[in-house]
């Protein structure tokens, strides 16, 4: 009786999966306008051929049929900067948040039937129940992995947006404008985040908007403080011509002073950490020594 459930169970779960993904297959394509221009652009094409592929079009089909099937409140939450910084489409988020979800429902009763076979039966409600939970875990188990990314990511940006203000003060104590000091720098570095800062000075220039306006929004999108603080300082300069040389050099030093200590922070959190297991060896050393007086005294009482 419980091993007829279980294979009724898991072939439910197949024929789900098999008609979730005959749907994302003969669905029609909504193709990415952003993606499909960054193709097109060359000096993109190059940048995307040495970085990560992420050309994930099964899951951005699911995405899109998501969003068109499913109520938004089924999302709960989308962290959406997190997406803008880390250029992941929103429907390759959906996509992989149903992916991950079928795979939690899969799971458990392919288990149940291994065990099964190996004469370890267990109630169904057992499989029913796990399928259920490692579901909804792994339904937001890409939004801890975008969250995480993201965070690691900023931490990235804050090192090389560093490194970017020296650019800057450097090239108008050379006495560049505002906007060729600021364009001429981002064109230095070949790190993400130097190129993200240049697309972001080029759109600026070809929409005729002032570039520490462009830094702002890009700021404000991707939750990065320490952006906005530098479009400040360049406003300074743009609109009043104030020298802001030595203003940007002490920006930079105290970003890196910050990161140094969040740095030493970090490493005295792990340190202390370190420190528990060799405390808890302490402790068992101590029960093992003190543990034959005690049982000899508790025998002869």
């Amino acid at each position: 009786m419980t091993t007829g459930l279980q294979i009724a169970l898991l072939g439910g779960a197949f024929l789900g999966l098999g008609v979730v993904l005959l749907v994302a297959r003969l669905m029609p394509a909504e193709p990415d306008l952003t993606e499909v221009l960054s193709r097109l652009t060359p000096a993109r094409g190059r940048a995307n051929a040495v970085g990560p592929v992420t050309t994930a079009k099964g899951k951005e089909r699911i995405g899109v049929w998501a969003i068109k099937a499913l109520p938004p409140a089924v999302w709960i939450r989308t962290p959406t900067r997190e997406l803008a910084l880390l250029r992941i489409p929103l429907a390759r988020f959906y996509g992989d948040k149903i992916v991950m979800a079928l795979m939690g429902l899969v799971i458990p009763p392919l288990l149940a039937f291994f065990f099964e076979q190996l004469g370890l039966g267990f109630p169904i409600a057992v499989p029913a129940i796990a399928s259920v939970g490692l579901a909804v875990v792994m339904f937001f188990l890409p939004n801890y992995n975008a969250v995480d990314d993201a965070r690691k990511a900023r931490l990235e940006f804050t090192r090389a947006l560093g490194a970017y203000i020296d650019l800057v003060a450097l090239e108008r104590n050379n006495g560049s404008g505002v906007r060729q000091a600021m364009e001429s720098a981002a064109e230095v570095g070949d790190s993400w985040v130097f190129t993200r800062l240049s697309e972001e000075l080029t759109r600026s220039r070809w929409s005729g908007q002032p570039p520490w306006d462009a830094l702002h929004a890009l700021s404000d999108e991707l939750g990065l403080p320490e952006l906005d603080d530098f479009a400040d300082i360049m406003r300074l300069s743009g609109e009043e011509g104030a020298s802001v040389y030595t203003n940007l050099r002490a920006r930079s030093a105290a970003m890196r002073t910050a990161m140094l200590n969040d740095e030493i922070s970090e490493a005295n959190a792990v340190g202390e950490r370190m420190t528990i297991p060799g405390s808890l060896l302490g402790v068992i050393f101590m029960a093992l020594l003190v543990a034959p007086s005690l049982l000899r005294m508790f025998s002869n009482t």
